[in-house]
């Protein structure tokens, strides 16, 4: 678990960053949080945005689309939040969530790092 703490901790070190979660879309259960706010109930928020996760799953295969998700972005008002499922094998059925305060974080920067962090994780 030591590289899943240091990858929730390279995550908050994305500028602008308020919260981070690994979280299994199968179960919405997170297996590791790092941040957060008052506001921003993190297992809360990982828990609901399985059901993202899962939606776009079963759309991807209802339409046949053999591609895979590389991340979906969320835009409110004063953040963004982005959903990155897991690539690796090891990594299956699994997402990063990460929510970013919208006025600090530069969007692409955030998912390049994100995308250098997934390659880091192991479970």
């Amino acid at each position: 678990m030591a590289a899943l703490d240091t990858a929730l901790k390279d995550a908050m070190s994305i500028e602008g960053a308020i919260g981070v979660a690994l979280v299994d879309y199968s179960s919405g259960m997170t297996l590791g949080i790092a941040g957060g706010s008052p506001e921003l109930d993190l297992g809360m928020a990982a828990a609901g945005n399985t059901d993202v996760v899962r939606a776009k799953m079963r759309t991807l295969e209802m339409l046949k689309i053999e591609d895979s998700i590389e991340d979906i972005l969320i835009t409110l008002d004063t953040q963004y939040h982005l959903i990155r499922p897991l690539g690796s094998r090891a990594g299956k059925g699994l997402f990063i969530y990460l929510a970013l305060n919208k006025s600090r974080a530069n969007l692409g920067l955030a998912r390049h790092q994100l995308r250098l962090i997934e390659s880091s994780i192991e479970i």
